[in-house]
């Protein structure tokens, strides 16, 4: 096997592991031993360093091989696009109302709110953001350095979408279980258009000014400037 596909499978798995085991067995006794700030810190340089690597692994393998379909078709990069539109717009709308917080007791009572924007759509739009995201990119991408990279970072979201679920069931009890019952983990794709004009009006800004960045940063024209 190719050495640097190695380091890049290596540096994946580091990254995908790392922020389980930080998230779930581990985090108990690091809060207990460094203090929420000390935990946060440790678990940030944790996840900047392994996903330094796997970016670093990533760039390395210049020599991408042969796709697995072919991802330069106007018809896949134009559905990419879209779903690329819609992971921002799940992210962007995460940022506001989350009860998906650390801290329990503030995510108490966003949680027994009625759900509303991105969270008609799933009660994990971040995660599903991230997912689509990654999709996206390997529909265009199909090599092995973007299989790996894209689904690590697609099989950390969903994973850990659903091992949230389980921990804030058992952090928040009833508050969270009643959460669940007005959401969905997968997502409502007939709520998207729902989540508000206002929201998606920054999101196609945002969409346009990062895919045009995408020229200038990764040398390959995204977006509408595919075809402008």
């Amino acid at each position: 096997m190719d050495p640097a596909l190695v380091n890049l499978i290596a540096a994946s798995v580091a990254f995908v592991g790392t922020h389980f085991a930080l998230s779930h067995p581990l985090r108990a006794p690091l809060v207990k031993a460094l203090g929420e700030k000390g935990f946060a810190a440790v678990y940030s340089l944790a996840a900047l360093a392994t996903f330094g690597w796997m970016i670093w692994a990533f760039t390395r393998m210049t020599r991408r091989g042969t796709p697995l379909w072919n991802g330069s078709g106007d018809a896949i990069w134009a559905i990419a696009s879209l779903l690329s539109i819609v992971a921002l717009a799940l992210f962007l709308g995460s940022l506001r109302g989350n009860p998906a917080l650390p801290d329990p007791r503030a995510g108490q009572g966003l949680a027994a709110r009625e759900p509303t924007s991105v969270f008609r759509v799933t009660r994990h739009p971040m995660m599903w953001g991230f997912a689509i995201w990654a999709v996206s990119h390997i529909l265009v991408a199909p090599t092995k350095r973007t299989l790996v990279l894209a689904g690590a970072i697609a099989f950390l979201a969903l994973v850990g979408a659903h091992l949230q679920d389980r921990k804030k069931e058992a952090l928040m009890g009833e508050g969270w279980r009643a959460w669940e019952s007005k959401t969905s983990y997968w997502p409502r794709l007939g709520a998207l258009p729902g989540i508000g004009i206002g929201l998606w009006a920054v999101t196609l800004a945002l969409w346009l000014a990062l895919t045009w960045a995408h020229i200038w940063l990764a040398y390959v024209p995204a977006g509408v400037w595919r075809w402008w």
